[in-house]
């Protein structure tokens, strides 16, 4: 009887990064709450809550790039399977953006359940590894692909997707692209 080998689980990687970046991908809807403002909190807290929710999450996206070009951290990486993601900036507005947007913060226990129900999103753009969705790749014309690596008879080949941030409008099959490591799996092409 013959037996696959077992392909073990692969650590993503500079966790706190993915949390950074998940925190940045909302900032759109940090952005929104600032200029609605709520009638619990002082505006001056919630305002300046809301700037630095925004803002420090994308100075470190931005320094995790930098850091990346600085030290040459880059992998060539070999295209087979190419998904494109444009349509998930869509999905990700209206999920996520337009139903927290239009919710009245009137009493604590709106705030509670809007605090909840955004730790739930933080959640599930953490564990089904959303975080390299971000609005500010977009603004700056970046596309999003998800790669699988060619089949080459390597049982650990292709098991693993990554995702390739570029601005190239289209991925070749076994082409090979450089990129700079943002995390294990997330990887963005500065020159193309």
């Amino acid at each position: 009887m013959t037996t696959k080998p077992r392909i073990p689980y692969r650590n993503e990687g500079l966790p706190a990064l993915r949390i950074i970046l998940v925190l940045s991908s909302l900032s759109p809807l940090f952005i929104l709450w600032a200029i609605r403002g709520n009638c619990l909190i002082p505006d001056s807290w919630f305002l300046s809550a809301c700037i630095v929710i925004v803002i420090v999450p994308n100075i470190f996206l931005l320094c995790r790039i930098r850091s990346a070009r600085r030290n040459s951290d880059t992998k060539t990486i070999r295209a087979g399977l190419v998904d494109e993601h444009q349509s998930q900036i869509l999905v990700y507005l209206f999920a996520t953006l337009l139903p927290f947007y239009r919710e009245e913060i009137a009493t604590y226990r709106d705030l509670a359940a809007m605090i909840v129900a955004l730790m739930f999103i933080v959640f599930l753009f953490w564990h089904l590894r959303l975080h390299y969705i971000n609005i500010m790749f977009s603004i700056f014309k970046y596309q999003v692909f998800t790669v699988h690596s060619p089949d080459d008879g390597n049982p650990y080949t292709g098991k693993e997707p990554f995702v390739l941030i570029t601005r190239r409008r289209h991925l070749q099959p076994s082409e090979d692209y450089t990129a700079y490591r943002l995390s294990d799996t997330v990887y963005m092409e500065m020159n193309s």
